[in-house]
């Protein structure tokens, strides 16, 4: 199923045409047409070698065992033989429908169609132009114009063998054909549901284009590969024992374990201004058993035996995804670490692999093309990124444990407690900025879950660490309160530095000029101006106000224009004293709708990166001109909650009444559910703006007990 890491790095290490035929032949029996299709392949490219060296007909018996590894299709692997044939040789796609007929001959045209779109939309290699967004319209390109999913398919696996052998070319090509394929391939990949195929293409131009961010991840694994491996294995132990002791066989089931890919990981780390020790979800596992029902009797056995994280939970078997995905998501807390626990059936691991190539069915003989309605309408669609996780709240741990001090000061915390919650016990400066612990005289992560009678020695640096990730993994409001307050700082310092930018883009001077009269005006709220329109223009005209009592600026201000004009594009309204042709998101953080965003102006574009993205970070640093921008629409979140409501006259009516104070618009409500004498459950549905699940609650707390309270949606939906 696909390819495995063994395969990847034997098919690199294929120099021969023999070895590579040999290798196609294991994937597939011998059949007639494949060995036509293989033999014409190797007379065609006969005179023609690559940059390596080697005879170019490697490629593509390389790509058809690709294909073939995912699909049984004779005519996609046969098309892949050929697929460069019409293009770099003097043969006819007429030739080809004459010797291998009309389905064989659609393929190879459509793959041929592809390089002839490439080449019309993509910048030429000796630009200076951005790739990505020359690159987004080759993508939407072809998903409007390709009709036969198929192609696409043998499209991806030619992408793969190329970015296989990228060594042979030089670094300015490794680069463009890397963003090329993270920008146009993956996301179809991903689209199509061929997650395998995704995941290998990402990080493959992920080693080319952050080459020193990759190397950091892969020296976090490689150094800490013992102790990962050791808690997958004691976690995948775990599990074994106990599905046997609830009457599991060993053939019901199989687990897998795995680490995040690579350019996930990373993807993680821009998103959420993390390092790679605080991905709270690094490792995981995947239960394959044989039917759905038992997917839920596992999940359940899972849930009572682990502590999992409510807002992780996602049911993909009863509410299957587009693109026919099925599994059950959920994390849960094991000893010193979180694990991501997927549930699904041996078939819908088949279809999680290979996509809509896992159920293609194929009449012998058969001479159409398949097509799939659904296809002709394929918007790339962004796949949501994690939550903040929801923990389970702490009315659910009622006992409370004591930790020391290596002084033997005793401190109370809730059980469930982590160290870190420990070092914020001891001092609020203790805990911002530690770094390390000791606990019982053993290194221990800051998110170790402390026992009774523990002895806890906290590492500290010099200044304060911001883990905006954290802040729900954490059991003390002591502990929230303080990682929200620096996590709410880094943000307010992010947006005064924008403002500087912003400003001193429209008004067309330095940033330190715009800076100094900052300084020297008394102007304030700063940071409002990445996000308050109104106070952006008050501003304006305050400078303007300020400088034209300045003769010497009289002639600058006859010269300049300063009026904002408004731009829309991809749901994302951008305010701009200059004119804007379009708005790409890069490929170093993909910001999702929702995401706290910033954007720089380069040649008439607006790039969008996540506030929290390093490469946009250091780009506000450099003062690259940047502009005002806002989602369009107002995010609406979907909340559903259960109430302990008094029973007595008018008290609904009351608590509802409270509800519309909070701006809340009640979708469905429930009355009556476990009614006893003196009190009764009310079960609410409703939308609000508020995104903050945590002051949300708080604020209802104030009227009524909240028994249950979660988010049934996302900010990136």
């Amino acid at each position: 199923m696909g390819l495995s890491q063994f395969d990847i790095e034997k098919v690199k290490h294929l120099h021969t045409i023999d070895s590579a035929a040999q290798y196609l032949y294991s994937h597939f029996s011998k059949c007639d047409k494949l060995e036509v299709a293989l033999k014409y392949s190797i007379k065609a490219h006969q005179h023609q070698f690559r940059k390596s060296g080697e005879p170019y007909v490697i490629h593509p018996i390389l790509v058809a065992a690709i294909v073939a590894s995912i699909t049984n299709d004779v005519s996609m692997s046969m098309a892949a033989l050929l697929h460069d044939i019409v293009e770099d040789t003097e043969t006819t796609i007429e030739e080809i429908i004459e010797v291998f007929g009309g389905d064989v001959a659609h393929l190879v045209e459509g793959l041929t169609k592809i390089d002839a779109i490439r080449d019309d939309e993509l910048i030429a290699s000796n630009s200076d132009e951005k790739l990505i967004v020359s690159a987004l319209s080759f993508r939407k390109m072809l998903l409007a114009s390709i009709k036969d999913v198929r192609v696409l398919v043998v499209k991806l696996c030619d992408r793969l063998h190329n970015m296989l052998t990228l060594d042979a070319l030089p670094p300015h090509k490794q680069i463009r054909i890397a963003e090329e394929t993270l920008v146009v391939y993956s996301p179809i990949a991903h689209r199509l549901g061929i997650s395998f195929l995704k995941n290998i293409l990402e990080d493959l131009s992920f080693s080319y284009l952050f080459k020193e961010e990759k190397h950091h991840i892969d020296n976090y694994l490689d150094t800490n590969y013992h102790a990962i491996e050791m808690k997958l294995d004691e976690f995948k132990d775990s599990i074994y024992k106990l599905l046997f002791q609830n009457g599991f066989c060993e053939d019901d089931f199989e687990i897998i374990s795995r680490i995040k890919h690579r350019y996930s990981i990373y993807l993680k780390m821009q998103r959420k201004g993390v390092s790679i020790d605080e991905v709270l979800d690094l490792l995981a596992i995947r239960i394959l058993t044989n039917d759905k029902v038992k997917c839920y009797t596992i999940l359940g056995l899972i849930h009572l035996n682990f502590q999992p994280l409510s807002s992780r939970f996602k049911d993909y078997v009863a509410v299957p995804k587009d693109n026919g995905y099925q599994t059950i998501h959920t994390s849960v807390f094991y000893k010193t670490a979180i694990f991501e626990v997927q549930i699904r059936t041996h078939d819908m691991h088949k279809t999680a692999e290979l996509g809509i190539a896992a159920h293609w069915k194929y009449k012998s003989g058969a001479d159409d093309s398949i097509k799939l309605d659904w296809l002709n309408n394929l918007g790339y669609q962004n796949e949501s990124i994690e939550d903040f996780y929801e923990l389970i709240k702490n009315d659910l741990y009622s006992e409370d444990i004591s930790v020391f001090s290596p002084t033997g000061q005793a401190f109370t915390l809730p059980r469930g407690a982590v160290v870190l919650d420990f070092a914020y016990a001891v001092h609020s400066e203790v805990g911002n900025k530690a770094v390390s612990s000791l606990v019982n005289k053993t290194k221990t992560s800051l998110l170790n879950e402390l026992k009774n009678g523990d002895i806890v020695k906290i590492k500290t640096s010099d200044k304060i660490m911001t883990r905006c990730s954290w802040l729900d993994a954490v059991k003390t409001s002591r502990a929230r309160t303080n990682i929200r307050h620096n996590c709410s700082a880094r943000m307010k310092d992010i947006d005064a530095r924008s403002a500087i930018n912003i400003v001193s883009t429209i008004m067309n001077l330095k940033p330190s000029r715009v800076e100094e009269w900052y300084h020297q005006s008394g102007c304030n709220k700063r940071s409002s101006v990445p996000s308050d329109l109104d106070h952006l223009k008050e501003v304006i005209n305050k400078y303007i106000l300020d400088i034209s009592k300045n003769n010497r600026f009289k002639r600058f201000l006859s010269r300049h224009r300063f009026k904002l004009r408004h731009f829309s594009f991809n749901g994302i309204s951008i305010y701009s004293a200059s004119s804007v042709s379009d708005v790409v998101f890069d490929y170093c953080c993909h910001p999702k709708t929702g995401d706290e965003i910033i954007g720089f102006l380069e040649k008439g574009k607006v790039h969008v990166h996540h506030k929290m993205c390093k490469k946009g970070n250091e780009k506000l640093s450099n003062g690259e001109k940047m502009v005002f921008l806002k989602w369009e629409k107002e995010n609406i979140y979907n909340y559903h909650m259960i109430i302990s409501l008094h029973s007595g006259k008018g008290t609904l009516a009351e608590f509802l009444n409270y509800l519309v104070k909070l701006n809340i618009d009640i979708n469905s409500i429930e009355l009556g559910k476990n009614k006893s004498e003196s009190t009764r459950y009310c079960e609410i549905g409703f939308e609000t703006k508020d995104a903050d699940i945590n002051k949300l609650r708080a604020k209802i707390e104030q009227k009524n007990k909240v028994i249950h309270f979660v988010r049934t949606d996302d900010a990136y939906r």
